[in-house]
């Protein structure tokens, strides 16, 4: 079937290499391809496969491999980018596959076959694989639980490192933004030597990657962008605001949301005016991060032993640290922060302008900007033998071995604030005889060396460094996870068929996982303003066996030029929750030469993480928009109007910020924390149903042109879900889901309290949709050799309901989930030459309106599918163009120069990329380019 190969390409075309390497198709060493554990000669399988290369990977440009996976147009939007400042668990820093928008958790990463390190919660952090250790990359396009047990839902990433280098080769690749910032620096070093008995490779590697700052960029440092600049302003600013007979007092300053300024005097109530004005408000996004600094040292080594002619010992070992960290703004202080522990200015403080009067308070504390840095070290080592041997007039092959991964993350902060020393700080206090306020009183003082009074009315310009630093958290917490995995495998060939060997692979695997997450003591205590958390710590163990049978029924018949049967079934008891049995059926035929068509159907599932069975839980303050709010809420759904009023709503009742004042725009931060995460000892695993149908056209009449089209519709069900605030309002208000209206209540001005949300299995989502790739070598020229490549993903539907008997949401055509997505490519080369250019195409989609008549082109849009009201906004597909020029060198090297968004094209910015989190900053995008960006690498061979 080499006619059938599909050159891998930067731009991720279908496996095989017999057209990269013409020589590769006349070889019969068997391979074992990702999705099937028979080896074969034959690169073209029923599984869809892409594979990227380490020559497709380094046109790109990219030096991380987070980066490299999410060019796939396959990949949705990753729930924690580089641009998920926000986030505040054990995944911040990482980078995570997301396929088919399923979800990270949802796709299975391998490492040479064998499953790779994650959290407790399942996701598997690319970002600590060297990408210059890669080999290639295999990205299988459908589900594979049938082979490879849990998480193979939407896909597998099996990453094949190097295992044979004669010789030693050094590279280094440095970038940055056309801004000056975003500067990305990758260097690596490999030696090896390899003989007829023995392999031995080891490589050293140093990635960095320095920060984006949001303020930076126009279309950044405002949280909606271009929509309302003043939308996203905090109502808590730097200025001391406290409350007095029920009206509220601004301290009097002089500056305004983008500028600090400078304020009068707190002691006295004259310097303060009444009411929260416009200039009161604070654009945190000025102390934010849009993308976060990383840093990985790594060191890998692998070797392999002959023992025998027949059995050979392999060992691999690797360790990585990545370091990570990120910056928001300063913690916008409140008297209830932690509602169970509340402070106040005390009547007694030396800094009260209402003296014996205690007040409540609110200011946001800029001097201290919030940073968590991260240091998540990775361990994996696995040691086994394999072998082969003739039964039965065929080959065989076996394996045996052991791995083990150990994922260990240390997580440090400062910003916070330590509510214990605060109540201190903001008691009674004097003027002592030196001139030098001290807490306490005169006749029972406190030592300066045990607090430091604070003038939190006063703001920035009163703080002293010594309040600071006494009012301040330090904070740690650490999580691991553990996981040793022991696999047999044998595969080989039993008879003939008509259309050849009958082969079958079988095999075992028993799997130990455990693991904790330990959050800060004071934190967790509900003592900081940080987000209390509960601690976790579980384990369970697997228990697996798997077979796969191959017939391959006919051969050069009429009709007929090839078909076989696959057929796989994998057997999984979970020390937890039971057993599961998941089967998958695919074949292939072959009419003519030139076509083969292949199909799958699998049933695969994914056990509930440690995270989602033994998960602590933690306070968060949700984004959110009340669907009872009279302008931007969805009192247009009759449905909604009907239930608000119901719950006792006036159709007038708005939202307030933290200022107390009416909302300025959609996605607003709550004002007080709610409760996400907590996990569930009862969940049971979510199941799925993949079904593929695929074309493979090689026409024998365009020498080098290879095709490939594939329908994909994959549903899950029983989903395991971590909902958001956005997600139990609707589900009460638009669809009445009962279940959703009893995790909140409302407190006596109308406003969302004690919103819980945790994990449930809870409905269903389903996708569908197909995947174009062309690739054409054209006919060698006079003035070079040219390949054009394109792969295009077109999503048809992506459907989502939160209960069984929940209405369904489509979500296709929406912010996230454009209908088209696609990349195309020319690479030339003539002698030491070579250059590729490539477009990066994401199709139009709909995003929200902001207001009836602002950023509206659609306002009398409707669709039982639409979960946002009437009207549309329509935004314009994006393109961006890359480009590479390379030179081989006398001496074994190679310099490549290089552009990536060449016409600097700035991501639009919409409001749906905020409202749905991502956790990052502002809305833009944060898998697009935020401006031009240049690069220059250099290869060296020894």
């Amino acid at each position: 079937m080499g006619a059938f190969a599909v050159a891998g390409s930067v731009f991720a075309q279908d496996a095989g290499d017999a057209q990269a390497n013409p020589d590769s198709a006349k070889k019969l060493e068997t391979i074992t391809v990702t999705g099937s554990r028979i080896r074969s000669v034959d690169v073209e399988t029923a599984q869809p496969v892409i594979t990227l290369s380490q020559a497709d990977i380094q046109k790109t440009g990219l030096t991380n491999v987070g980066d490299i996976l999410q060019n796939l147009t396959i990949t949705g939007q990753p729930t924690f980018s580089k641009a998920a400042v926000l986030t505040s668990n054990t995944e911040e820093g990482g980078q995570y596959v997301n396929l088919y928008n399923l979800g990270e958790n949802r796709t299975l990463v391998l490492v040479n076959g064998k499953r790779w390190m994650t959290s407790l919660n399942g996701y598997t952090d690319v970002s600590t694989i060297p990408a210059t250790l890669i080999d290639r990359i295999e990205i299988l396009k459908d589900g594979a639980s049938s082979i490879y047990g849990s998480d193979a839902v939407a896909g597998v990433v099996n990453i094949i490192l190097k295992d044979r280098v004669n010789g030693a080769s050094v590279s280094g690749s440095v970038g940055q933004n056309q801004g000056g910032d975003g500067r990305q620096q990758a260097y690596s070093f490999t030696v090896g030597s390899t003989t007829d008995k023995s392999s031995l490779v080891f490589a050293a590697t140093y990635n960095k990657t320095d920060p984006v700052w949001a303020k930076s960029r126009d279309f950044t440092r405002y949280t909606y962008g271009d929509f309302d600049q003043s939308a996203g302003y905090s109502g808590t600013g730097p200025w001391g605001r406290f409350t007095y007979n029920g009206d509220k007092y601004v301290l009097n300053h002089t500056g305004d949301p983008n500028h600090i300024g400078t304020g009068a005097d707190s002691r006295d109530i004259n310097n303060y005016h009444v009411g929260v004005e416009d200039n009161d408000y604070f654009n945190a996004t000025n102390q934010m991060m849009e993308q976060l600094p990383t840093e990985l040292k790594s060191i890998f080594t692998e070797g392999s032993y002959n023992l025998t002619d027949k059995v050979t010992f392999k060992a691999t070992g690797m360790y990585a640290e990545r370091n990570s960290s990120t910056q928001v703004a300063g913690y916008p202080l409140t008297s209830t922060s932690q509602p169970d522990f509340p402070v106040y200015v005390s009547g007694q403080s030396y800094y009260n302008p209402v003296p014996g009067t205690d007040l409540s308070f609110a200011r946001r504390i800029t001097e201290l900007p919030r940073v968590t840095s991260e240091s998540a070290k990775s361990l994996h080592f696995d040691a086994g033998f394999e072998g082969n041997f003739d039964f039965l007039d065929h080959p065989w092959n076996w394996d045996a071995g052991f791995a083990y991964n150990k994922y260990d993350v240390d997580i440090s902060g400062t910003g916070n604030i330590n509510l214990l020393n605060l109540k201190q700080a903001l008691g009674p206090s004097f003027l002592n005889s030196q001139g030098v306020v001290q807490c306490g009183t005169a006749a029972n003082p406190i030592a300066l060396s045990q607090c430091v009074p604070f003038n939190i009315l006063g703001g920035p310009s009163a703080s002293t460094r010594d309040a600071l630093n006494y009012i301040m958290a330090r904070e740690q917490s650490t999580a691991q996870s553990i996981t040793k995995d022991f696999t047999a495998n044998i595969t080989g060939g039993l008879f003939e068929l008509p259309g050849g060997t009958f082969s079958f692979a079988a095999g075992i695997e028993h799997r130990d996982n455990s693991g904790y997450d330990t959050p800060d003591e004071l934190a967790s205590a509900g003592y900081t303003t940080d987000l209390a958390a509960g601690p976790t710590t579980g384990s369970y163990t697997t228990n697996e066996a798997y077979i796969e049978l191959n017939a391959p029924l006919l051969k050069d018949l009429p009709g007929a030029k090839s078909l076989a049967l696959d057929v796989a079934s994998r057997y999984s008891h979970y020390s937890n929750f039971g057993s599961t049995t998941n089967n998958k059926y695919s074949f292939t035929w072959s009419p003519f030469d030139d076509l083969l068509v292949r199909g799958t159907f699998a049933k695969g599932f994914r056990a509930p993480t440690l995270g989602d069975l033994f998960g602590g839980g933690s306070q968060t303050f949700d984004q959110y928009t009340d669907p009872c709010d009279a302008q931007y809420g969805s009192l247009s759904n009759a449905t909604v109007a009907a239930n608000c009023k119901a719950a006792g709503l006036s159709p007038n009742f708005r939202q307030t910020d933290t200022a107390g004042n009416p909302v300025k725009g959609q996605n607003q931060q709550s004002t007080t924390p709610f409760v996400t995460g907590a996990g569930n000892a009862y969940l049971q695993p979510e199941h799925s149903t993949t079904r593929t149908l695929g074309l493979v056209y090689s026409p024998h009449y365009v020498d080098g042109l290879d095709m490939t089209l594939d329908y994909y519709d994959i549903k899950i069900t029983n989903e395991i879900q971590a909902i958001d605030a956005n997600y139990v309002l609707d589900q009460c208000y638009q669809y009445s889901v009962q279940e959703f209206c009893s995790a909140f209540q409302r407190d006596a001005n109308g406003q969302v309290v004690n919103l819980h949300r945790g994990n449930a299995n809870l409905g269903w989502i389903e996708t569908t949709g197909y995947n174009l790739g062309v690739n054409y070598r054209l006919p060698a020229f006079s003035f070079g050799k040219f390949v054009f490549n394109m792969n295009v993903n077109y999503l048809d539907d992506w459907k989502q309901a939160s209960t069984n008997d929940a209405p369904t949401i489509n979500y296709a055509g929406q912010y996230g989930y454009q209908h088209w997505r696609a990349n195309l490519g020319l690479d030339w080369t003539q002698g030491n030459w070579g250059a590729t250019w490539g477009i990066r195409y994401f199709g139009s989609y709909l995003d929200q309106c902001w207001d009836a008549t602002t950023h509206c082109n659609m306002p009398n849009y409707t669709s039982v599918n639409w979960g946002y009201g009437t009207g549309a906004n329509r935004m314009g597909a994006v393109v961006f163009n890359d480009a590479q020029v390379r030179y081989q060198l006398p001496w074994k090297g190679q310099v490549a120069v290089g552009m990536r968004n060449m016409f600097d094209k700035h991501p639009p910015n919409s409001i749906n990329a905020y409202v749905l989190g991502y956790n990052s900053s502002g809305s833009v995008d944060p898998t697009m380019d935020l401006g031009r960006y240049f690069y220059v690498q250099y290869n060296q061979q020894f």
